[in-house]
């Protein structure tokens, strides 16, 4: 009975590794802009590793006190993992108010033949809420990546411009490269304190984008939720997990500073 437990184990770890590796060129092939593709080949390491283990039964050889801590810390990182995710999955289909005084949309990588496909579902959800809310201004945020041809801003509001949106309607910002940068430079375009604000952007990415922008000011910004490609969604889960774990990290280290500034 142990060995077939074993034979099962060993071949589905090996299933699974198999499975990392050919999601992370899926991934590659896709040009997204990130290495994190190699984040699936060392996942796929992993349970390589894992099938090797379960094959030559090293579990049993090792001390109880080691299997302990290691199932204490699979645990762990599983209620981590899943705490983070249903967050963000919380956020996935937010919708925000009709006829906010401003939408900003956030940037993501552009190439001379347009918008990534990421970034389009952006902005299709961005012209259709600026076609429902006529005076609604659109801010379009997102500076020049060393592997883009020009700033996001100008391919998101060439891409707007395009499906009908008025010149008129569309602020650029130019300069940002990360979520905070788009969040805190686009602050500056919008006019009066009191301004409803909703931020767009892709429904994985939602949850954090909404907390980085009341963490700088936009205590009433709302969120709307673009769609994603849905044969990316895993890899992009996956990565906003490590990236809402960075974000978090960075508030713990950069509060005692804060509370100094107090």
């Amino acid at each position: 009975m142990k060995t077939m437990a074993r034979q099962i184990g060993t071949v589905l770890c090996m299933a699974l590794a198999l499975l990392s590796a050919f999601y992370a060129f899926a991934v590659m092939k896709t040009h997204s802009g990130t290495g994190f593709w190699k984040v699936w080949l060392v996942i796929a390491a992993v349970f390589a590793l894992l099938a090797v283990g379960i094959a030559a039964n090293w579990w049993v050889a090792l001390p109880r006190i080691i299997r302990g801590v290691i199932i204490a810390v699979v645990c762990i990182g599983i209620a981590i993992f899943g705490t983070v995710e249903g967050c963000i999955i919380s956020n996935m289909h937010a919708r925000g108010d009709q006829h906010l005084d401003y939408v900003v949309v956030l940037g993501a990588q552009v190439r001379k033949s347009g918008p990534s496909k990421a970034l389009r579902y952006r902005l299709d959800t961005a012209a259709d809420y600026l076609r429902n809310s006529p005076d609604t201004i659109c801010i379009v945020s997102g500076g020049k990546g060393a592997n883009e041809p020009f700033p996001e801003a100008q391919g998101m509001a060439d891409y707007l411009k395009a499906h009908g949106i008025e010149e008129g309607r569309i602020l650029q910002e130019s300069k940002s490269k990360t979520t905070q940068e788009n969040i805190v430079n686009s602050k500056k375009l919008i006019a009066g304190d009191n301004a409803s604000v909703g931020i767009i952007t892709n429904d994985f990415h939602m949850f954090r984008a909404l907390q980085i922008a009341h963490d700088n000011g936009l205590d009433e910004a709302q969120g709307i939720a673009a769609g994603s490609p849905p044969d990316m969604l895993v890899n992009n889960m996956v990565r906003e997990f490590f990236a809402e774990i960075k974000f978090l990290s960075l508030i713990h280290i950069s509060e005692p500073t804060r509370q100094e500034a107090i």
